[in-house]
């Protein structure tokens, strides 16, 4: 934590209760905390479509899904992230009322300022959850998502489903088309360039 020009480390408990009660959620690496931004219109809509088609997936399974309001504590690296979306199958985790350790399923749901940390230390980070199943990375760009699926001998492999393709979530068991997922998303719209538009960039 950053307070003036001095750098203060703040230990798990103090983070842990202080976020309880503040009005702008943070995420928690190795005493430092860092303020979490608002989400698009797409953000949200892609989130709230992937919380319904799941939720009823789920319903009567014994499995739990958890928005961007719960966090995913990785005790290894000392870290808590607030995954846009997260499934624990584990009882386990009923003894945690503000985080979770042991998810089977994280989706993070990719903007331009996020996607190289997602892409990065954060799946680096995730990796040490040992109950996490498969980490899965979705565009607001275009109709893409990315799925990383640990094999039974604990190696990740990457699986990418694009438009008119079923994205399929193994660790759930779960099926859907990705127009499910972008549903009232409006993608820019990209316009060929004119006779003209090609002469005025060669002049």
């Amino acid at each position: 934590m950053t307070v003036g020009n001095f750098l203060t480390y703040l230990s798990p408990q103090a983070y842990l209760e202080a976020e309880k009660f503040s009005p702008i959620k943070h995420e928690y690496i190795q005493g430092e905390i860092y303020a979490m931004t608002g989400a698009s219109d797409a953000h949200v809509t892609i989130c709230t479509n992937l919380a319904a088609i799941l939720r009823n997936h789920m319903r009567g399974s014994g499995c739990r899904l958890y928005l961007s309001d719960m966090k995913a504590r990785i005790e290894s690296r000392d870290i808590y992230y607030y995954p846009d979306l997260m499934v624990t199958c584990d009882t386990r985790d009923t003894n945690f009322e503000y985080f979770k350790r042991y998810p089977c399923l994280i989706i993070e749901v990719l903007s331009s300022s996020t996607e190289a940390f997602d892409r990065g230390d954060k799946f680096s980070d995730y990796q040490e959850l040992e109950t996490l199943q498969e980490y899965v990375l979705v565009s607001q760009k275009r109709q893409r998502v990315d799925c990383f699926r640990r094999n039974p001998v604990g190696i990740w492999e990457f699986y990418s489903y694009h438009k008119e393709q079923k994205l399929h979530l193994a660790s759930i068991d779960f099926t859907c088309s990705l127009a499910q997922v972008y549903e009232d998303i409006l993608f820019p719209q990209t316009i060929p360039p004119t006779d003209e538009t090609v002469y005025k960039t060669l002049q």
